[in-house]
């Protein structure tokens, strides 16, 4: 197992985290399907409240497909420089169609996922490592704190190496693209999961018929420890 990097000495617990997450654009129904169902507001001013048992979880974090996952800033960086970093990696990526989407179980929860397996060149999994492998000099290395929960994420030798190298397991070749829409149910109440599958198996359906294109990037931002994420900034992709 690779030791994650060492952290500085003192790790603010207020400092702000930033992600590099898909968003539907405003325009599409799926982000209005998703907003509704977790109980954020459609025009992402302020979070509102969950609207709905099950899915606390994902309300925090905003209706989201994770491509690089929160993280502190390293020292003497800022948001400003991190956002434009963005735009030089956004401009690198066209636009491109995404694939079907449909509700299913990943693990414990419920999320949007392919219907059908990402091919290893799909542009989706390029803009995915691409994003993991030239932001993460803004990442701050990992606090021992923070390593040790990632760590009980990972479940393979490689996944350990990767919460080292780039603060998560979850990247790279076991990175998989979904949209949560509830908390880990599956040993808690699975009776929930199962009405939670049924219930968004319905209210996705219109807007999962509309066609689906990655047209930006979007930085998510959590202003203090355990605050909801707010959208601060969409980054077109090239046209």
């Amino acid at each position: 197992m690779t030791a994650p990097a060492p952290a500085p000495a003192h790790v603010p617990t207020g400092a702000a985290r930033h992600a590099i997450y898909f968003a539907p654009e405003p325009d599409h129904p799926l982000w209005a399907a998703g907003c509704d169902w977790l109980g954020r507001p459609r025009d992402g001013i302020g979070a509102g409240a969950p609207a709905r048992a099950g899915v606390a979880t994902p309300w925090r974090y905003g209706f989201h497909a994770t491509l690089k996952a929160p993280m502190r800033l390293a020292p003497g960086l800022d948001e400003a420089g991190l956002r434009a970093a963005l735009q030089g990696l956004a401009r690198q990526h066209r636009a491109f169609a995404l694939p079907a989407l449909a509700v299913d179980r990943l693990g414990g929860f419920l999320a949007l996922r392919p219907v059908l397996p990402l091919a290893p060149d799909h542009p989706l999994r390029r803009l995915a490592d691409d994003a993991v492998q030239a932001l993460d000099a803004w990442r701050m290395p990992l606090s021992p704190a923070e390593a040790q929960r990632q760590l009980r994420a990972a479940h393979s030798p490689r996944q350990q190496a990767q919460v080292g190298r780039w603060g998560y397991a979850h990247v790279l070749d076991d990175w998989r693209f979904h949209l949560t829409l509830s908390d880990d149910l599956a040993d808690s109440d699975s009776v929930l999961l199962d009405r939670l599958l049924q219930q968004a198996r319905q209210h996705f359906a219109q807007a999962l018929c509309q066609p689906l294109r990655c047209r930006s990037l979007c930085l998510f931002t959590e202003p203090a420890a355990g605050a909801p994420f707010e959208c601060r900034a969409r980054v077109a992709l090239t046209p």
